[in-house]
């Protein structure tokens, strides 16, 4: 199986210029704060930031949430570096565990709730469902899988950008449609909850509860 990693912007080296894209390319801010209110936390939730980066979105989903037990993984030593120092400057208790998405570390049913944003794209279409697969597994009956990623387009702008950016890494899937299906192939229901765009293209916001709910 292809279990190729891919760090973030590809290359190591670009990995320092991944915060500032993020912040003024793709408005980070409004598509991570729209994810955090819909993931909806609640005290004493076991909730997983799958593919956490640098660890923005981890914190904030702390902040949102103080009394949540929230987990950062990511299979990059680098980011989490950046993520732990982030969470120490402002003092969030947080766990940050090194692994891959396609293999989680975690027995069956640990988490009320699992996020990731902008980490599907990265995996192959076969480590795309061994993902969905695998945070299945960790679910609760009921849980919820929260994702935003690149989606289909859904307008003649995002259809464009669609065009130029399919052959992103491996996006092409996601701009196809392809995400829903994987995740119902998985064990979810699954549908988009909201759509916006920036300037890589359009983002989808995925809501994916596992069955048994």
């Amino acid at each position: 199986m292809n279990t190729r990693y891919i760090p973030a912007l590809s290359f190591r080296w670009l990995t320092p210029l991944y915060d500032p894209l993020l912040k003024w390319g793709m408005r980070e801010e409004t598509f991570k704060r729209r994810l955090v209110n819909q993931a909806n936390l609640q005290p004493n939730m076991d909730v997983l930031d799958l593919g956490c980066g640098t660890g923005t979105l981890t914190v904030m989903l702390k902040q949102a949430a103080p009394l949540a037990n929230i987990t950062g993984l990511d299979g990059d030593p680098q980011v989490l570096s950046i993520a732990q120092n982030k969470a120490a400057q402002g003092n969030s208790n947080i766990q940050w565990v090194q692994g891959l998405a396609f293999d989680l570390p975690y027995p069956d049913q640990t988490f009320d709730v699992v996020v990731s944003s902008l980490v599907i794209h990265h995996l192959t279409a076969s480590d795309k469902l061994r993902a969905f697969q695998e945070v299945s597994r960790v679910l609760h009956p009921g849980g919820w899988f929260r994702i935003v990623d690149f989606g289909p387009p859904f307008s003649p702008l995002t259809r464009l950008q669609s065009d130029v950016m399919k052959n992103l890494e491996e996006a092409a899937d996601n701009f196809a449609g392809r995400i829903l299906p994987l995740l119902e192939k998985a064990g979810f229901h699954a549908q988009v909850e909201a759509q916006m765009n920036t300037i890589f293209g359009p983002l989808a916001f995925y809501a994916a509860q596992k069955f048994g709910g």
